[in-house]
């Protein structure tokens, strides 16, 4: 590809504006519906269905496209369980005092505590990295730019992707991460940006009233 060279858009889709208020009511109405859970089912969810949901996320827009992303997918009950070992060594380290009571206040009516059975029951974990060198091209070592708002971006596309395909998700983002490097055998020059948790939720899943309570649209946007 010749440098500056591009490509007329051709998938571009243009609806009517009635069918366009339909469609972003109906997106809102199904997004809504998307909770994080606690409980998850430890019943198998297909490969190919995460390896597609990956896929979504990789399209996100990012710096110079360099795309400074990488998704370590984690169905290995052993490696399951040493990402649950190794995270509730720190969990614990904040729940006993290293996360400040202002802190522990603020999770108190999300009913969490340092044990994270879910980090084995769900069938599939999602480390997700960010890179601090890359670019679109395998082997590639340029400076990579906007890396923490271009994986976060692609974080929300996942998260979306994996609800619309009939999953539930959770974000869990012990600190420190670093184990999650040594556990997926990532680089040096990439960092652990998440944990995301997916599956089935189990039967007697819940979601705290807490967690309900959304902003309404006057508090979290103005129209200038």
């Amino acid at each position: 590809m010749q440098p500056h060279e591009q490509y007329p858009l051709s998938d571009f889709i243009e609806y009517p504006q009635e069918q366009m208020r339909a469609r972003s009511l109906a997106f809102y109405e199904d997004i809504k519906r998307r909770h994080s859970i606690r409980k998850f089912s430890d019943r198998p969810v297909s490969q190919d269905i995460i390896e597609n949901c990956i896929k979504a996320a990789g399209t996100a827009p990012n710096g110079a496209n360099h795309q400074p992303w990488h998704f370590a997918a984690i169905q290995s009950a052993d490696v399951k369980r040493q990402v649950r070992e190794q995270a509730e060594v720190h969990e614990q380290r904040f729940y006993e005092g290293s996360a400040g009571d202002q802190w522990l206040d603020a999770l108190k009516p999300l009913g969490t505590d340092a044990q994270k059975p879910y980090l084995e029951h769900a069938p599939w974990l999602i480390a997700i990295f960010s890179q601090k060198k890359g670019g679109v091209e395998e082997g590639q070592k340029q400076q990579n730019y906007y890396i923490h708002e271009s994986v976060g971006i692609a974080t929300g596309f996942l998260i979306t992707a994996l609800h619309h395909a009939g999953l539930a998700t959770l974000t869990h983002t012990p600190k420190p991460m670093s184990f999650l490097s040594k556990i997926c055998q990532r680089p040096d020059d990439e960092r652990p940006y998440m944990l995301l948790v997916t599956g089935y939720p189990a039967e007697d899943a819940s979601v705290p009233a807490h967690a309900l309570k959304k902003k309404s649209l006057e508090q979290i946007c103005s129209i200038l």
